[in-house]
């Protein structure tokens, strides 16, 4: 189990590339949604349809949580895969959060 150091760390640098990722995204025409990072928490806002998308880190548990789609998500850290991955699927941090959000824009 990471500490808690280590997980803060392995987070930080975890939803930073996440933020870039989505900055770049949203760049594209018509993305139809923006990204905030306040805190260590990333927002993804949606016009249409309405909606919101909240990434945070969990300390006290280790993991990356992620409220969307009326679901929370639950990555743990994958000391093989050198990331945060959804255990239900096997689905890694940024391909999750893309998939997500099509799924929202399909609406």
């Amino acid at each position: 189990m990471l500490d808690e150091l280590e997980f803060r760390n392995l987070a930080e640098t975890a939803l930073d590339s996440l933020m870039q990722h989505l900055i770049l995204r949203e760049e594209e025409a018509e993305a139809g949604f923006e990204v905030e990072g306040q805190g260590g928490v990333l927002n993804v806002l949606f016009e249409e349809p309405p909606g919101k998308f909240v990434i945070t880190p969990n300390a006290p548990v280790r993991q990356i949580w992620i409220s969307a789609l009326s679901t929370s998500f639950k990555l743990d850290w994958n000391e093989a895969n050198s990331a945060f991955v959804l255990p239900r699927t096997g689905e890694h941090l940024m391909a999750l959060v893309d998939r997500l959000i099509a799924e929202h824009l399909e609406g």
